[in-house]
């Protein structure tokens, strides 16, 4: 099993953006020296639910900080950049850190980002499909022509290739958020692995999973490499002696930034948007994820691997919105959990 931290450079009620970064980038740090597999990092545009605008970015910064661990976007969002401006930037990270980079990539949302990068709705309501196929054949062709809908070019080397990289693997591995069953028949059709949200539970993983194995071996994919696609399931984790601590951590913590966060969306259309409810939502993720004592969460991890077939997680480890708070809690979840997962 391969845990990792998921890190939204979440913007608490009264603290600055350089706080929220600072907290992100020192958790990274603390997730190497715990052990953990990977850091996850997302991306989110205008709004205080997450103050990192670019995951490669900050990737970047953490990968020439730290030496062993992976370093994955979660996600970077195809709808409002150039598939290959982003492929180049993931092929660099990709040969420079000696291959400790992993893709996550995403359609979005309807945002009012669409019309501050001058992409528009389309792209997002149509493109995501075009956009990852050219980001795809970047990271994994000596040169690259398109003849799409949004992108037409000559054929042109790509520099650097990732196959360059001084490490066995030819190039990034790429992974597709998917929140439908038309995303996940999109991805299972390029036999890309999926990242699954932290707002879904371990019964509606697994369908996904299934649906994916089955459209998968569907469309041509072999058995083996069915078998050997490594998913990756998102959650929260928040660790202490007692459960009823570790509840009262988030539920204090949490809906006050899922309140300013979410509020802060704008869409591009003026479309009609549901709210879910902040402390509600709370509540869903303490029950569906390892919230608790060590041998709790490690149960909760070993139980949701066997529930879904996911064997990496995406753990968010920074709900209690403070930096000591958050260093302890990734430490624990290194010393005190992994040791009882295999």
């Amino acid at each position: 099993m391969r845990v990792g931290s998921f890190v939204l450079a979440a913007r608490f009620p009264g603290q600055g953006q350089g706080e929220a970064l600072h907290r992100a980038v020192r958790s990274a740090e603390v997730a190497e020296e715990a052990g953990l597999d990977t850091v996850w990092l997302a991306e989110h545009h205008f709004v205080p639910y997450g103050s990192c605008p670019s995951a490669v970015t900050l990737a970047g910064l953490l990968l020439g900080r730290t030496d062993r661990i992976r370093v994955g976007t979660a996600v970077s969002v195809l709808s409002t950049q150039h598939p290959v401006a982003l492929g180049e930037q993931a092929a660099l990270l990709h040969v420079a850190s000696g291959g400790r980079l992993s893709l996550g990539v995403g359609r979005g949302g309807p945002w009012v980002d669409l019309e501050v990068f001058g992409t528009g709705l389309d792209a997002f309501e149509k493109g995501f499909p075009e956009s990852l196929d050219l980001l795809v054949r970047w990271l994994r062709e000596p040169s690259v022509a398109a003849t799409g809908e949004r992108f037409r070019f000559r054929e042109v080397p790509v520099v650097p290739r990732p196959s360059e990289a001084l490490s066995a693997a030819e190039g990034p591995e790429v992974l597709v958020a998917c929140t439908s069953p038309a995303s996940v028949r999109l991805a299972a059709e390029r036999g890309l692995p999926m990242l699954l949200g932290m707002h879904v539970g371990d019964e509606e993983k697994a369908e996904m999973v299934a649906l994916w194995r089955r459209h998968a071996r569907a469309t041509g994919r072999s058995p083996e490499e069915v078998a050997r696609a490594a998913h990756v399931s998102a959650g929260v984790c928040q660790i202490a002696d007692r459960r009823t601590d570790a509840v009262e951590t988030l539920t204090k913590a949490l809906p006050g930034w899922l309140k300013q966060g979410l509020e802060a969306h704008v869409t591009v259309d003026g479309r009609e948007r549901r709210m879910r409810d902040p402390l509600t939502y709370t509540e869903l993720l303490c029950g569906l994820h390892p919230v608790g004592t060590p041998r709790l969460c490690a149960d909760r991890l070993a139980a949701s691997s066997e529930r879904t077939g996911i064997s990496r997680f995406a753990l968010m480890v920074e709900g209690s919105g403070d930096l000591a708070a958050t260093e302890e809690n990734v430490r624990r979840l290194g010393a005190e959990v992994l040791p009882h997962l295999t």
